[in-house]
């Protein structure tokens, strides 16, 4: 009988290896830099979603940030990323980078 034994835990080991989650790749390194002068023609406009994404794709970042009034933020500096600065009123009030 322990002659089958050490096989079957062979095998059921392997099957548990090949069940396991690869790891995540790690993203390739951001080669670019924000510019937000790329994007000031959405000033005035709705803060949408379509008008967030397109502004950070003008703007060659990787990530945008809406910012509303009195919204606590993070005060690192982060060249691929761009600020949305928005009113009351989700209007866009200014765009910066950081």
């Amino acid at each position: 009988m322990s002659r089958f034994v050490a096989p079957l835990l062979l095998v059921s080991g392997l099957m548990l290896m090949a069940c396991a989650p690869m790891p995540p790749q790690p993203s390739p390194p951001y080669t670019g830099q924000c510019d937000a002068s790329k994007a000031t023609s959405a000033t005035g406009k709705a803060a949408t979603a379509d008008v967030v994404e397109q502004i950070r794709i003008q703007t060659g970042s990787q990530v945008a940030r809406v910012i509303r009034p009195g919204q606590p933020v993070t005060m690192d500096y982060n060249v691929a990323r761009v600020n949305v600065n928005v009113d009351e009123r989700n209007v866009i009030i200014g765009v910066t980078c950081g």
